[in-house]
């Protein structure tokens, strides 16, 4: 009984790869099979290429994400945070007053981007009247160009 119930799966061609019953490959599908192999590579082939494709993706992405990390963090380390108190003073030669109180901002928190030394322009227009703009504005430009040009060996 166990003889004739093989020979019927073997002559219906069992599809199940469990039995004894495998289908053999004639040489002219092998040539076609060598042929077209040749033409298109293997899935194997295919699927690394796939897999190594997303490891450069995932790499490039972990790359970015450092960069921009690391360009969050210089921007904070750019930033710097300048305490100012304004306090209200009478002075006989505000010039010299005014070249003081500048020059002792920019050394002792070591301005010199510009982003900077523009804030602590408009930090002395915005605290003092009117009147002591020009005044401003003059110092300001001969401090900068004392400090930046004459002494650049202290940055």
């Amino acid at each position: 009984m166990k003889g004739s119930k093989q020979h019927q799966l073997q002559q219906r061609g069992c599809k199940a790869l469990c039995c004894s019953c495998r289908l053999s490959v004639s040489s002219s599908e092998e040539a076609e099979s060598s042929s077209a192999s040749d033409r298109f590579p293997s899935v194997s082939s295919l699927a690394h290429a796939m897999v190594q494709e997303r490891l450069d993706q995932m790499i490039r992405e972990k790359m970015e994400a450092r960069h921009a990390e690391r360009r969050r963090q210089q921007s904070r380390e750019g930033t710097k945070f300048v305490v100012m108190v304004a306090m209200e003073r009478s002075s006989c030669d505000p010039r010299e007053d005014f070249r003081e109180s500048m020059t002792e901002m920019i050394t002792a928190n070591r301005l010199q981007d510009a982003k900077d030394l523009r804030s602590l322009l408009n930090y002395y227009i915005s605290m003092n009247s009117d009147e002591y703009h020009t005044l401003i504005l003059e110092v300001f430009h001969e401090v900068c160009t004392n400090l930046f040009l004459s002494c650049k060996c202290h940055w």
